[in-house]
């Protein structure tokens, strides 16, 4: 049968990544080029600024309990996917050596039936994917008119408490700013969001190969002799690709997840504690 490309099932989300910067061209990693220059300009200018802009914010409201809070809810969540997007550059290698391993021929489907038995799988991975998409471009876009619709945009209220380097109340600098928040925290948010599916891709890829293996050895009762030691040795091989590229996986993603468990747990804590007030 012809050779399948694990690729296509995520090709949404690694265009989305490449256009956030985070995705260099093939199988390359960063080089000096223009797209890595693209990637320093926009991860710098709509992420990293943005949150920088948000955490000074912190010392001038620091008296006010009720806005420190609010104000380090939605900081602590946004300077996450400035850490998810440094540790994201720095394993792009091991990333794209997993991206080519994943193609290799001893991942590759071996018949037609094993291709409708891993379907499921690659199915549910697009459903979580669609799933993710609608609450994150919900808040996204309310987030964006809140101020318009309570009326708080006569004020010039920001969607964002921030703090800036210059008067943001006076035009057009109320509405240069308010563009630059609502543009950042949709390229923040997008790229947070594809991080976060492309590392359940992954998951999804080990899990579709155990259920390839596993047909293997069902399908080695069929097999005498000779055809029995040489698919044997075949299953096993397959067996140990598997377990490295699980490892590998942990390699790449194992300190994102670790910092995605400690800002989810404290996000909890400070979402209790407002609710207190």
């Amino acid at each position: 049968m012809a050779k399948y490309d694990w690729k296509i099932t995520i090709k949404i989300n690694i265009l989305i990544l490449k256009l956030v910067g985070l995705w260099p061209q093939e199988d390359e990693s960063y080089r000096f080029n223009l797209y890595t220059f693209y990637s320093i300009i926009s991860i710098n200018i709509f992420i990293n600024a943005h949150n920088f802009f948000q955490t000074m914010n912190i010392f001038f409201v620091y008296s006010d309990l009720e806005a420190l809070t609010a104000t380090i809810f939605v900081t602590l969540t946004d300077v996450l996917a400035s850490v998810k997007a440094f540790y994201f550059t720095q394993n792009m290698k091991i990333l794209k050596k997993l991206m080519i391993n994943l193609n290799s021929e001893i991942f590759q489907p071996k018949s037609d039936r094993q291709l409708i038995l891993i379907t499921p799988g690659l199915n549910s991975w697009k459903a979580i994917y669609a799933a993710f998409w609608a609450p994150v471009a919900t808040t996204l876009f309310l987030w964006a008119i809140f101020p318009i619709l309570d009326g708080s945009v006569k004020q010039q209220r920001l969607p964002f408490s921030a703090w800036y380097p210059y008067n943001s109340k006076i035009s057009p600098l109320y509405e240069i700013t308010y563009m630059y928040q609502v543009i950042s925290i949709w390229f923040l948010a997008t790229a947070n969001l594809n991080m976060d599916t492309l590392i359940a891709a992954l998951m999804m890829y080990i899990g579709t190969q155990c259920d390839i293996l596993c047909d293997d050895l069902r399908n080695l009762r069929d097999c005498i002799g000779s055809e029995f030691n040489r698919k044997l040795v075949q299953c096993i091989q397959h067996y140990k690709t598997i377990v490295k590229f699980a490892k590998n996986c942990n390699k790449f993603f194992n300190m994102v997840v670790l910092g995605q468990f400690f800002t989810s747990t404290a996000s909890l804590g400070l979402a209790m504690f407002q609710l207190t007030l």
